[in-house]
């Protein structure tokens, strides 16, 4: 399904829960650190080289953007969180924004937190697996930047993910990845396939 979402096109901006697109169909949302690759993670699925804008700020984008696809589906890209720059106030109206999404969008489908594999599972990273496992939403951790790591390093990071996302009930994932290099691209559109196209299967 990889033509699939080379059709994503930027729909909407959203600054508020009253600025939200209708829930319409089913959607898939993107968090991450504003320095784990998240807007990268996002061109590299749709083949787009600006379809997320990538910021030499990272942090700076305070908006919830939709991009559609076909039959109906979405993805949803939500600001990056953690950066040390960003003011205290922004992080706040931030969580709540975010917190209000996660917690009453009934077309969310399920989570992706892109992370950097170097160091992953950091104090916002476990904020939102926790608001998450709250709503009993699926999460798909990807472990961005695996270009940075050998190997074993790379598969060492992978397993202490998976270990410790058997703290949660819901059924989460993890895989490693690169948006750099396109490594576990095909493993990223079969979960989204998965989620996106669960209506079908019913």
């Amino acid at each position: 399904m990889s033509a699939f979402y080379q059709q994503a096109r930027f729909l909407q901006s959203a600054t508020t829960i009253n600025t939200l697109p209708p829930e319409l169909g089913f959607e898939v949302a993107f968090a991450g650190r504003s320095n784990s690759g998240k807007s990268s993670t996002l061109n590299r699925l749709c083949q787009q080289k600006s379809l997320a804008r990538t910021s030499k700020t990272p942090g700076r984008t305070q908006l919830i953007n939709f991009f559609s696809l076909p039959d109906g589906k979405y993805l949803v890209d939500l600001p990056g969180y953690g950066y040390a720059k960003v003011p205290d106030k922004i992080k706040l109206q931030w969580q709540r924004f975010i917190e209000s999404y996660l917690t009453r969008r009934f077309t969310l489908r399920g989570l992706v937190i892109v992370m950097d594999i170097r160091r992953p599972m950091l104090e916002h990273d476990l904020k939102m697996l926790a608001w998450a496992d709250a709503r009993n939403l699926p999460v798909h951790i990807v472990l961005n930047k695996s270009d940075k790591l050998k190997h074993g390093q790379a598969k060492t990071a992978l397993l202490k993910t998976r270990q410790e996302l058997k703290k949660y009930s819901n059924d989460n994932s993890v895989q490693i990845f690169s948006a750099l290099k396109g490594v576990g691209l095909n493993e990223l559109r079969k979960q989204l396939d998965r989620w996106l196209q669960a209506e079908e299967n019913v």
